[in-house]
């Protein structure tokens, strides 16, 4: 017999996991691990990989519940977990972009060569390079995949303030890419 969803909203679910209620978090866990584990997909070839990434986005979602700010959408805050264990894994797994090769058959997808050149590259550099509140911008839009208005909800800003802030990432990066 399966039990009926929880009522409750996300940000209610994270404050009811923060105090330790583990029936939230496995209403949280049954909501979101069904698109984390398609996005990350989208990203790295390897399901293992992807399985090991999902379960450890959401321990890290139990054990840091409490630090959520409140700021954007609950899903945001976990994708920005999630990208954050894939490319982590994605170092501790692969070498250097330029020493990637196929290996039992599968293949390396495009988006973690992109992902080890940003960590390894010219594109790293350039990035690195760039202000803070430029950067978190490029990470949201262009590294985590999100949309403008769910980045805006993640930073905490205006969907106009992403679109300007990321005209000017663009600009920046051109110039110190060419």
């Amino acid at each position: 017999m399966t039990r009926p969803p929880d009522p409750r909203e996300d940000p209610q679910l994270l404050a009811a996991i923060a105090d330790g209620d583990r029936e939230a978090f496995a209403e949280l866990y049954r909501r979101h691990l069904p698109w984390v584990l398609v996005r990350l997909g989208r990203r790295c070839s390897s399901p293992e990989l992807v399985d090991e990434v999902a379960q450890d986005t959401f321990v890290a979602v139990w054990r840091s519940a409490g630090r959520w700010d409140r700021r954007g959408e609950v899903a945001a805050w976990i994708w920005g977990i999630g990208i954050r264990r894939l490319v982590d894994a994605l170092r501790r797994s692969r070498p250097p972009a330029d020493e990637l090769t196929e290996f039992a058959g599968v293949e390396t997808s495009a988006e973690e060569h992109v992902l080890l050149a940003v960590q390894y590259g010219d594109v790293g550099t350039a990035l690195a390079s760039l202000s803070p509140e430029l950067r978190a911008v490029v990470q949201a839009t262009v590294l985590d995949g999100l949309t403008t208005r769910e980045a805006a909800r993640l930073l905490g800003i205006p969907p106009g303030t992403v679109k300007t802030r990321m005209m000017r990432a663009r600009a920046e990066l051109r110039e110190r890419l060419t």
